[in-house]
This record gives structure tokens, sequence and C-alpha cells, in this order.
């Protein structure tokens, strides 16, 4: 044999050698060998590398973070749809509007000038509460009017005064709706010779618990109901039986109570029991009497709707001398509203 074929061969085999080494060293990284001492067989088992690759590494990452912003997205998609609906409710605050006597004032009251000699009088001096009497206004409403405040009891008055009262030449009502889902509640005014209403003011307020026992879901009940006459001012020290219970009433009614009187349209409950009235008054620790405003905004009442005092006492200022419904309703776009929406600017 030549030179030169010995050396071709050697060479052929070299190269042989090689790749086989370099098969085995790649499988070596898949593969490790166990020997099993009892039976002398050997076992090949395929151990899953610990550590991934940097680029792979990187692509997981990179995609919990995809996701993670994913779910953020959504979450403030979802977010951003509740939020839309809840700003496409109505709202308004209009109410000082009722109580002023320049030109902003509602269309729905006049501004008189007090005297002592009112013409619709016989022969005896008219106080405040003759004109809260002819005209179909509260005592407290006029007083708001001729203070220029929230002051709702003081009623000193002089020749040439000037206030605020309820048209009575309109036949107005009032409509409370809430919402129980939102514990939210809007305060209409509807005027029956034009059939149109017109929003005064949203609210928070506070529920009755949730109880699936009920047809609405909570003890606060679902419909539409008048409120009734027999109405209540809390006045310092009044002691009253709640529950079988001898309490201070405060602690239970707030500073005002004006109650359910008939059931009108799809109650779920009677109005017997029922009412809007102020958050319960609790001691401090000091023993003061305080309002426990954390009442409002939830489900927690035993189905009465609560309001912050300042609140129930607006309201019950200007509702409790005309005809006045509440409707509940689960959604606010469920709501049979009277006449038509007037917008006022």
């Amino acid at each position: 044999m030549s030179t030169s074929k010995i050396v071709t061969i050697g060479a052929v085999a070299l190269f042989g050698v090689i790749a086989a080494l370099g098969v085995f060293k790649k499988n070596q990284k898949k593969t490790d060998v166990v020997f099993d001492t009892k039976n002398s067989k050997v076992q090949e088992v395929v151990i899953e590398e610990k550590v991934k690759p940097v680029q792979e590494v990187k692509k997981v990452e990179k995609t919990k973070v995809v996701q993670q912003k994913s779910t953020k997205q959504i979450k403030k998609a979802a977010s951003k749809q509740a939020k839309d609906i809840d700003e496409n409710l109505p709202d308004a605050d209009l109410i000082d509007r009722l109580f002023v006597t320049d030109s902003s004032r509602l269309p729905i009251v006049d501004t008189v000038t007090y005297t002592s000699r009112a013409p619709w009088m016989q022969g005896r001096p008219a106080w405040i509460a003759d004109y809260a009497s002819h005209y179909s206004t509260t005592r407290h409403f006029i007083a708001r009017s001729l203070n220029r405040k929230a002051d709702y009891f003081t009623q000193k008055v002089a020749q040439g005064d000037r206030f605020n009262v309820l048209r009575d030449d309109k036949n107005i009502k009032f409509h409370l709706l809430i919402d129980i889902n939102r514990s939210k509640l809007w305060f209409y005014y509807f005027d029956e010779d034009t059939n149109e209403r017109a929003l005064l003011k949203t609210y928070n307020v506070g529920l009755g618990r949730k109880e699936t026992k009920r047809e609405s879901g909570f003890l606060t009940p679902k419909g539409k109901y008048t409120l009734g006459s027999k109405v209540a001012i809390y006045k310092p020290n009044t002691i009253g039986y709640f529950q079988d219970n001898k309490i201070e009433m405060i602690k239970v009614f707030g500073t005002r109570w004006i109650p359910f009187d008939q059931e009108v349209e799809n109650c779920t409950e009677v109005s017997k029991g029922l009412g809007i009235h102020g958050a319960p008054w609790v001691e401090s620790s000091s023993g003061e009497l305080v309002e426990d405003r954390s009442k409002i905004g939830k489900q927690d009442s035993d189905g009465c709707i609560r309001l912050f005092a300042e609140d129930i006492e607006e309201i019950f200022s200007i509702v409790i001398s005309r005809p006045t419904t509440i409707e509940l309703v689960d959604d606010f776009h469920d709501a049979k509203l009277p006449g038509v929406e007037k917008i006022i600017k």
C-alpha cells in the first residue's frame, strides 16, 4: 500500500472519531446515564435542563409582562366603562336656587315681601306660619330663604323682608328616585301643568342590608310609594320606643323622619314602617351625640333610606308640603320618571 493511501485512510478514520465524539457530547447535554447496581442494566433517563436559555427566559418574561399589561388594560377598560356609565347619569345641584330672591331663582318659586297685614288674612297680623299655610310651603323652607343659609328654625321677620315660597299658581309635585345598587338619590320637581320635570339635586344614601329572601334582594323594597304626612323633627331628649326598646330617637332616625304612605306601583313590600330619615347618631368617647356618617353610601339599615343630616333636613324643608312620590329601582335606567325632562341652566 502506498504512502498516499495510508495517509488518506488515516485522515478519514480521524475525522470519523472526531464526528463520533461530537455526537456523543451533544447527546450528553440531554441525557445522563444511570447504572442500576442491582441488575447491572443501564437505564437512560432524560433530565430536562433546569436553566433555560437567556433568549427563552426573556421571551417568557416578556410574555408575562404582556399578560400583566393585558390584565391591567382589561381592568382599566372595565373601570372606565363603569365610570362612563355613571357619567352618563344626570347630575345637578340647583337647590340653592329655590331659596335665592334674585333673578336666578327657579321657576317654581316666587319671592314675596313680608307684611303683617297680608290681604288674605282676616283682620289679624300674619306670621311666617300663615305665609307657609297660604302658599303650601313649609316654615323651614321660608326660614332658609329668609336667613340666606341652611337655618330652618330662626323665623325672625320684619316688615319689608323678602323670602321665597312655592308658587301657588302651579301644580308642583316632587319625585325622589333611588338607585338601590348605586345607593344614590335623584330629587326632581314635576310641573303637572307643563308635564315637565327637572332635576334639583343628587344625594348619596344609605339603604337596607342585602336579603336574598326578599324580592328586591335587599331589606329596602323596590317600587313606587307616596310619602306620608306624619313627619317628625327631632327635639333634644325626645325619648321613644324602637323595637320595643326605650331610646332617644336621634339614635335611630337622626334629625328628621318622613314615612312612606301608600303603595303605588310594583311595590315589593307594604309601606308600613318604612321611611326616609337621617343617619343615626351615636355617643362619642366623650359622651357627646355625633352623627354616624359611615352609614351613608352602604347597605346597612333595616330597610329605610338614610341621608346625612344636612341632606334630609334640606329635602324635608321642601317636600312635606306638596305631594311627593318615591321610586326605588335596581338601576336608574329602570325608572318611570314623570313628564318630560327639562334641563335648567
